[in-house]
C-alpha cells in the first residue's frame, strides 16, 4: 500500500506536472530543441500511461512492481540517459513510420462508422421519444374523454339535488312580495346553510302554522247581531 502511493505521487509530480511545465517554457521560448524533446517525451508516457493501465491489473503482484515504475519514470526524465528519446528514435519512430498509411486509414474509418452510428441511433431515439410522447397523449385524452362521458345530465341531477335540497314547507308570507319588490336572484345554498335551516325547521313550520290560524280567523265573517231598534222598526238615529 505505502509502495502503491509512493508511485502514483511520483508519477502524478516527477512524471506529469514537471514535464508539463518544462513545456510551457519551451513553448514560450520557441527552442525547438526543446520542443521535440518534451514532445518525444510525451509521446512515451502516453503509451507507459496506456500500459500500466493493464499492468496495474494483472502484474500488481510482482516483486518491487511500484519501485520498477518509479525507477522507469526516473530513467525516462534523466537528462543522463534520455530514457523518453532512447525510446522514441529506438522502438516508436520507426514502428509509426511503417504503420501511418494504415492507422490514418483505421482512425478515418472508425469517425465515419462513429459518426453513422452517432446519426443511427440519433434518429432511433428521437423516433422512440416522439412515439412515446403520442401514446401518453392519445392515453390522456381517452382517460379524459371517457371521465367526461361518465357524468351524465342524470348524475348532474343527482349531484345538484344533493348539494341544495328543496324546503319542505311552505314560504314564509312575504318572501315572494320581497323578491318581487328587490329583483334579486336567489342565492345557491351552501353545506352551513342546509344544516342551519333543517335545525330551525320544526320552529319555522310552527309559525307558519300559527300566521295560517290568524289570516283564516280575519277573513271570516262575522255574525250579524241583531239590535231592538232595528227589530222593533225604529230608527235608532231619531231615538
Amino acid at each position: 500500500m505505502v509502495s502503491w502511493i509512493i508511485s502514483r505521487l511520483v508519477v502524478l509530480i516527477f512524471g506529469t506536472l514537471y514535464p508539463a511545465y518544462y513545456s510551457y517554457k519551451a513553448v514560450k521560448s520557441k527552442d525547438i530543441k526543446e520542443y521535440v524533446k518534451w514532445m518525444m517525451y510525451w509521446i512515451i508516457f502516453a503509451l507507459f500511461t496506456t500500459a500500466e493501465t493493464f499492468t496495474d491489473i494483472f502484474l500488481c503482484w510482482f516483486p518491487f512492481y511500484y519501485e520498477l515504475k518509479i525507477a522507469f519514470v526516473a530513467w525516462l526524465l534523466s537528462p543522463y540517459t534520455k530514457g523518453s528519446s532512447l525510446l522514441y528514435r529506438k522502438f516508436v519512430h520507426p514502428t509509426l513510420s511503417s504503420k501511418e498509411k494504415e492507422i490514418d486509414d483505421c482512425l478515418v474509418q472508425a469517425k465515419d462508422r462513429s459518426y453513422d452510428a452517432l446519426v443511427h441511433f440519433g434518429k432511433r431515439g428521437l423516433n422512440v421519444a416522439a412515439t412515446a410522447a403520442v401514446m401518453a397523449a392519445s392515453k390522456g385524452q381517452g382517460a379524459l374523454s371517457e371521465r367526461l362521458r361518465s357524468f351524465s345530465m342524470q348524475d348532474l341531477t343527482t349531484i345538484r339535488g344533493d348539494g341544495a335540497p328543496a324546503p319542505s314547507g311552505p314560504p314564509p308570507p312575504g318572501s315572494g312580495r320581497a323578491s318581487g319588490k328587490h329583483g334579486q336572484p336567489k342565492m345557491s345554498r351552501s353545506a352551513s346553510e342546509s344544516a342551519s335551516s333543517s335545525e330551525v325547521e320544526p320552529a319555522a313550520l310552527a309559525a307558519v302554522a300559527l300566521l295560517t290560524h290568524l289570516l283564516i280567523q280575519k277573513h271570516q265573517p262575522r255574525p250579524h247581531t241583531h239590535s231592538p231598534a232595528v227589530e222593533d222598526g225604529r230608527n235608532p238615529a231619531l231615538s
